[in-house]
């Protein structure tokens, strides 16, 4: 009987580590998913045509256009914003960035009244979609690090929406 007991434990040991493992990949599996869920756009496919590139952006379960995309060279998740004036960075990304900060602004927020400040994103992408000088606001107490795509980036490009699929369009000169 003694002798069995080293193998009981072992095998105890083994099925404790099995189930870890097990609960360690559902738990990634799971947090993979619900990032799906979130952003359904994280690898972006552009179309080009005869003057013209494209991109269409799938609706998260909310109806909101998610979207990774680049400023600069750095890797940044959008959240299209067709209500704001323009592109909203989150201070702590825009200190990552090496944004610049400009003139003071007031800024209205979901949490009243706070300042920020104006900046320029030199280039932001969009899939194949390119924009250059873009003006941008650094914002501080703004949640996360998804980047407001708003109208000082998208009046650049024509969009429209349908079934749940917003269509990116911009017009490249040959």
């Amino acid at each position: 009987m003694s002798d069995a007991q080293p193998g009981r434990r072992l095998g105890k040991g083994m099925l404790l580590l099995a189930w870890l493992a097990g609960m360690g990949l559902a738990t990634h599996f799971f947090g993979l998913w619900e990032q799906r869920q979130h952003n359904p756009n994280q690898q972006v496919q552009s179309l080009h045509g005869a003057g013209y590139v494209e991109v269409r952006l799938l609706g998260n379960r909310q109806g909101h256009y998610v979207s990774d995309g680049r400023i600069g060279d750095t890797p940044v998740t959008f959240l299209l914003d067709t209500g704001a004036t323009q592109v909203a960075v989150p201070e702590a990304l825009a200190r990552r960035l090496r944004l610049q900060r400009g003139a003071a602004v007031s800024l209205d927020t979901a949490n009243g009244q706070a300042q920020g400040w104006r900046t320029r994103l030199e280039r932001l992408a969009l899939g194949d979609i390119r924009l250059n000088d873009v003006p941008a606001l650094i914002v501080p107490g703004m949640d996360g690090d998804e980047v407001l795509l708003g109208m000082s980036a998208l009046k650049q490009l024509e969009f429209s929406q349908r079934d749940g699929t917003l269509v990116l369009r911009q017009t490249i000169s040959p």
